[in-house]
Order: structure tokens, then C-alpha cells, then sequence
């Protein structure tokens, strides 16, 4: 059986559910990647599913405001209207499961991060020197990544870096003597594809999966309608941006 890695759900609770649906049977463990919540109008839903997959799961920047950790000072106007609507609008108790929550987390061969090793919470990893500049933050083979919202994997023998190329549905091997993982984001993906994204790692086989899973988007949208926040948060999601 095989890992499901999901990052950036952003409370879009149609997407997750399309991604549980699409992966149902083939995978034992789960690991989520932070920014479970943000941005979209089901913050408890989605946590309650993170916690029925008795995932490992870490915080991302989005989890550290919404509770008050960190300032919102940084964030635009729309991501602070909707992290504030969703720290008033969770329980006690989800609150406190995300105040719990680590920022780094070691598992078998990975490192899982939000952001990079090196700053967890607020770098997008997302050049050639900040993958190398990254290397010496932690000490596993591959690293996990969140935050940038786009699929990618990257790996590095020495000073070369090889970025490979994925087609949604196909097995591929995992290269590198280091690497790192980004399964894309399933809630807001920002690569011009609308479809929630994610994926599928074996460990025993090291290989990954990558998926794309349409999903009613216009529930989503309507959802955020009727909870009041920001109109562009519903109208990206039919742009994938």
C-alpha cells in the first residue's frame, strides 16, 4: 500500500472529498502537508477529515494565524479577511488540535514541511539555489513540500539537479540521492489547472504517483458565497490560480 500526500487543502472541502474518493483503497497512511485551513469556507469540515484519516499532519502558515501564532501583517487583504473569518469560526477543540500541530516532521525517509526545511512556514521553494541552500536544513533522503501550490519533484546528486517531469496517473521512480516533493495543492492549485492535485507514494518501490481529480467547483464557490468572504477566493477556482 501506498502513502496519500495532500497539501493546501484551504478548507475547500468539495476538492478533498473528490481526492478521498479518488484514492480510496490504495493507500494506508496519510500525510498533510499544513494549510489544511485559509481561504475557503469548510476550515472544520476539512479538519475533522485530516483527523478521521488519523494523518500525520503539520502546520503551515495559514494554521500559525489562524490561531494567533503569528502575525497576519504579511498576508494581503483577502488571505487576512478569510484567516481571521476562520479563527473565529472553529471550535475550541480544533483549535486546539491545530495549536498542536508541528511545523517539521520526520517520517521513514522524509522530511515533511510546509514551506522548506529551512524556513517552514513562509519560503516557497521554488529555484535551483534555494533547493541546494536547502540541503544542509535537514538530514533526510527526501523532503515533502507544501506552500507553492504546483506538483513538482526535484532531485539532487551532488550539484545537479534533475526536475521531473510527471503525467498525472503515471508511476514514477523517485531520483536523487536527495530530492524533494511537492504534491501540489488539492483545495487551490495555482498551476492553470483547476483540478485538485495531488498524490500517491510508495516507499517500499520509491516511486510516485501524481493525480488531478475534477470536483464540483461550483459548490465550493457557492460555499464561499455563503459564508461571506472574498468573491476573488471563489472565482480563482475555476482558473487554477
Amino acid at each position: 500500500m501506498r502513502t496519500l500526500l495532500l497539501s493546501d487543502i484551504h478548507a475547500n472541502l468539495p476538492a478533498l472529498e473528490a481526492v478521498l474518493s479518488d484514492a480510496r483503497g490504495e493507500f494506508d497512511t496519510a500525510w498533510v502537508l499544513g494549510d489544511t485551513i485559509g481561504y475557503g469556507a469548510d476550515p472544520s469540515a476539512c479538519i475533522k477529515a485530516v483527523r478521521d484519516l488519523d494523518a500525520i499532519a503539520i502546520a503551515g502558515n495559514h494554521e500559525k494565524a489562524a490561531v494567533g501564532e503569528m502575525t497576519t501583517k504579511d498576508f494581503n487583504p483577502v488571505a487576512r479577511e478569510a484567516i481571521e473569518w476562520t479563527g473565529e469560526t472553529m471550535s475550541e477543540d480544533e483549535l486546539e488540535y491545530v495549536r498542536g500541530l508541528a511545523l517539521t516532521e520526520i517520517v521513514d525517509r522524509f522530511t515533511l514541511v510546509h514551506g522548506s526545511p529551512r524556513d517552514p512556514v513562509w519560503e516557497y521553494l521554488e529555484t535551483a539555489p534555494q533547493a541546494l541552500e536547502n540541503l544542509e536544513h535537514f538530514e533526510t533522503r527526501a523532503c515533502a513540500i507544501g506552500h507553492s501550490h504546483i506538483p513538482f519533484t526535484v532531485g539532487l546528486t551532488g550539484q545537479n539537479i534533475d526536475q521531473v517531469d510527471h503525467v498525472p496517473g503515471d508511476r514514477t521512480q523517485l531520483v536523487g540521492d536527495r530530492l524533494y516533493l511537492n504534491p501540489g495543492s488539492v483545495g487551490q492549485p495555482r498551476d492553470r489547472d483547476n483540478r485538485a492535485s495531488y498524490a500517491l507514494v510508495d516507499l517500499a518501490e520509491w516511486d510516485v504517483e501524481f493525480r488531478r481529480v475534477e470536483y464540483d467547483i461550483a459548490r465550493a464557490q457557492a460555499r464561499i458565497h455563503e459564508e461571506g468572504l472574498p468573491e476573488f477566493l471563489a472565482e480563482r477556482l475555476e482558473f487554477g490560480q
